[in-house]
């Protein structure tokens, strides 16, 4: 990738990125340069099982075994096209013989990848009885390895149509930005394709031949080394200067730069650098790739780029990555021991895969193995989804709740310091080199602090400060590329691989685990009091889940008679609704009950107060005067 800073007063027009940059990646899709076999494409899926296809992957395998496979081979076998099959069951013994085995790496460290495709292509022609197209793709299929050099050899210069070239690198294009995307890595900020960059491609090779610094021979055009490094303004080998004239390191597909104007071909391994000139100039800030492309690659970029810009500082920094390791062994295409990002992302999550580079400096050599996976990267990992939950659960407890008190003393001003202690050393970790392990150390301290800090406070913490701490390492592990969800949410969200599991389920199910951790609470306090009455509170507890806590929710327990409710969802405004029409009713029955009530008891008040009245007032009349007997 390579990427240039931009000017504070270019932000607006940029991706939002920790640090202002513009970021570009090519893809090559020049024929050949997009795959060595893009003549046998053609091939592939377009015959049935013949005895000339049979004939063909015979050949090919015997050739396979005489030139690739003996190169691990003891010097008593060595076997020519003419004895590959009469001394193939030995080499297959050898093979599966671990003494024998290791010896023969020790020759060839690419034996075991050899022997693999011989193995693969023989067993397929021996099952290759049927005719059908389906036979004859698994056969291609299982042969391609060894099949793919002699078909290009012999057809290279048939394949005329740049379609299939194109779209080779068209599918594998999409391929990477899905990677990319599961991977959460973001987009670059320009995509250039070769094929749309050709014509400034071949204005490129003109100017540099112009300027001095290159020379046609036998159909192609080299980079004179011998013009440009006695030059005032240029050096050759700036990366790797000691390294300069080493012919084993320069015969690795180095050399030509283009072909000759006008001329069939292809271009040079470096036509990334004219794409990258026309978008970022005579001048980039950062060129990354890993260390073994230090030289002749990197260096030979810089030669032609600045013979072409007459400059003397094409880019001021590489980043050069150590080497990717599968469980101790080096990760190389050409070796075949590479695992694709597909199958990692079946073994492990992005979140983790990330925390793993992390965890080791970006420079040095990284060891993807099992006991990395499974023990530091998840020790990580848990850490941080523990500290979050629980500094959750303390916000929650404390939700709106003052008790009229500040909780800021002594404990709190220590993890005050300790908040700005922290975020002084995580940026000066990242200024050292993007030292990343430093960082994430701190970040972790940083947890560590403020759990003894929740520990020892109990109920008078302050809150507050706590969730500053746990939303500045949520917003420093999302940077990272760590994070999922939405970014307001407090922590670094859920690692999920699929939108169809990107649902919220924090913000959907907390508040249903709330209302029945509130249930057992009173429960539990009820069971523990042993009361007269806890029954009875039982029970109007469970009728305070049913209207008060679960209705807002959206959820109506339906008594049945068999005592099982009957659990619904409903829309929640309908149920608030309806319970308030049944409070009312029931409020205005109450209201008249109380009347009736009232009624009865003055009833009863007026007959007892007639009870009490003497006998003699009974008798008295209007006639007959009180007193009169």
């Amino acid at each position: 990738m390579l990427s240039s800073w931009l000017p504070a007063s270019d932000s607006a027009t940029m991706s939002p990125r920790f640090f202002r940059h513009w970021a570009k990646i090519s893809i090559p899709g020049i024929p050949s340069f997009a795959g060595l076999d893009g003549a046998s494409i053609r091939v592939f899926g377009s015959q049935e099982t013949t005895t000339e296809l049979l004939d063909k992957v015979q050949g090919a395998w015997r050739l396979h075994v005489s030139e690739s496979v003996s190169k691990g081979l003891p010097d008593n076998i060595k076997p020519t096209v003419e004895t590959a099959d009469a001394l193939w069951l030995q080499i297959e013994a050898i093979g599966e013989d671990k003494v024998q085995k290791a010896e023969c790496l020790k020759r060839d460290e690419k034996f075991d990848m050899n022997l693999t495709a011989a193995v693969a292509s023989a067993l397929s022609a021996a099952r290759s009885g049927q005719k059908d197209r389906e036979s004859a793709l698994r056969l291609l299929n299982e042969s391609r390895d060894i099949l793919s050099a002699v078909l290009d050899e012999e057809l290279k210069d048939t394949v005329t149509d740049p379609s299939i070239s194109r779209a080779l690198a068209a599918f594998w294009e999409d391929e990477i930005f899905k990677d990319v995307d599961r991977l959460r890595v973001l987009r670059p900020d320009t995509l250039t394709r070769v094929t749309e960059y050709v014509l400034e491609v071949v204005e490129f090779v003109k100017r540099v031949i112009e300027n001095g610094y290159a020379c046609e021979h036998e159909g192609s055009v080299y980079l004179d080394t011998t013009a440009f490094d006695p030059s005032e303004n240029h050096d050759y080998a700036k990366l790797e200067p000691w390294s300069k004239g080493n012919r084993e390191l320069l015969a690795e597909g180095e050399g030509a730069l283009s072909i000759t104007s006008g001329s069939p071909g292809r271009f040079g391994w470096h036509i990334e650098c004219f794409m990258a000139s026309a978008i970022f100039g005579d001048n980039m800030d950062i060129h990354s790739g890993g260390v073994d492309l230090a030289f002749p690659h990197h260096d030979n970029e810089l030669a032609q780029s600045e013979a072409f810009h007459e400059c003397n500082g094409w880019v001021n920094y590489f980043i050069h990555t150590g080497h990717l390791h599968i469980e101790g062994l080096e990760m190389s295409k050409s070796l075949k021991n590479f695992i694709t990002i597909d199958e990692i992302l079946q073994r492990f999550t992005a979140r983790q895969l990330r925390l793993a580079f992390l965890s080791q400096l970006w420079n040095a050599k990284v060891d993807l193995s099992k006991s990395l996976m499974t023990g530091e990267v998840k020790t990580i990992e848990t850490t941080f989804n523990n500290f979050f939950a629980t500094v959750k659960a303390v916000l929650l407890a404390h939700e709106d709740k003052s008790d009229g008190y500040h909780h800021y003393e002594e404990l709190e001003r220590d993890l005050t310091y300790g908040i700005c202690e922290s975020k002084l050393a995580f940026r000066a970790a990242l200024c050292d080199s993007f030292n990343t392990p430093e960082a994430l150390k701190i970040l972790r301290d940083m947890v560590s602090r403020t759990n003894v800090y929740v520990n020892s406070s109990g109920k008078s913490l302050n809150v507050a400060l706590v969730e500053q701490s746990a939303r500045w390492v949520g917003d420093m592990l999302r940077m990272f590329g760590l994070g999922g969800g939405e970014k307001p949410e407090l922590g670094w969200g859920q690692d999920v691989t699929n939108s169809a599991s990107a649902v919220n389920r924090e913000g959907v199910l907390m508040p249903y685990l709330r209302a029945l951790s509130s249930f057992r609470d009173g429960v539990r306090r009820l069971a523990i009091a042993k009361g007269d009455g806890s029954l009875k509170e039982i029970l109007k507890l469970c009728d305070r889940l049913q209207d008060e806590d679960l209705v807002p929710l959206g959820v109506a327990l339906d008594d049945q008679e068999d005592g099982k409710a009957l659990v619904k969802l409903v829309p929640p405004s309908d149920l608030i609704k309806a319970r308030d029409e049944k409070r009312q009713k029931l409020e205005a029955q109450a209201a008249r009950q109380a009347i009736l009530a009232q009624a009865e008891q003055q009833k009863r008040l007026a007959k007892l107060d007639k009870g009490r009245t003497p006998p003699e007032e009974l008798f008295e009349t209007s006639s007959r005067p009180k007193g009169y007997v």
